[in-house]
């Protein structure tokens, strides 16, 4: 599991804003009417370089408070060992599955152990991005960052916008008139910083990735 994903996706969820005013039927959204940095292209690698830089943050927190080569190991092992029980359970090898299952209480301290490890930079980094998110975000850059060709809100329900619907672009007053599908500025973080995760935690080895 890659708790880094977890982290931007919680960020993703605060940074929506008032998230029981989207529940109501209402939508509030990170933003200035009158950012600083102003236009569309500016703005939204200006938005992707604060999406790269707060992932090497995180990374170099990461690598400073986690033993990658043990947490590898960890990994590597509890793997191994769920995959045997599995291929055990499927074949219904009932004497493999006593042996393994010897090994449970070890495992799953391994488990917590690792866990604890990867929970532990979140810890650190969670607070101070989102005040970094609401203190200074709101204040640099419009609600509405970049324009998609095709709506990006595949999840059912008003709870989890990443553009602006077509109701929404409908409303005269509203921060998405006339911008079907626009991306909001939330959402183009999120989405940048999913895109350049993999690879900056490859390039600081704090990947999660056994391969």
């Amino acid at each position: 599991m890659d708790f880094n994903f977890i982290l931007l996706f919680l960020d993703s969820v605060f940074l929506q804003g008032d998230i029981f005013a989207s529940l109501s039927g209402g939508q509030t959204a990170l933003g200035s009417d009158d950012p600083i940095v102003k236009g569309l292209i500016l703005t939204a690698f200006a938005v992707t370089g604060f999406g790269i830089l707060l992932n090497l943050f995180n990374a170099a927190v990461r690598k400073k408070m986690v033993d990658q080569t043990k947490l590898k190991r960890i990994m590597k092992e509890t793997r191994s060992w769920q995959k045997e029980r599995m291929t055990a359970m499927r074949s219904k090898d009932q004497t493999k599955m006593n042996e393994l299952n010897k090994k449970s209480s070890y495992m799953n301290k391994m488990s917590m152990e690792m866990m604890q490890m990867n929970m532990r930079p979140m810890l650190i980094t969670f607070v101070p991005l989102i005040l970094i998110f609401y203190l200074v975000l709101p204040v640099l850059f419009s609600h509405i960052v970049a324009l998609s060709p095709i709506s990006l809100n595949i999840i059912p329900g008003d709870f989890f916008h990443l553009t602006c619907t077509a109701a929404q672009a409908a409303e005269p007053d509203g921060i998405c008139a006339q911008k079907e599908n626009a991306l909001y500025l939330w959402a183009w973080y999120f989405l940048s910083s999913i895109a350049f995760s993999g690879i900056i935690m490859k390039l600081t080895k704090t990947s999660m990735d056994l391969s």
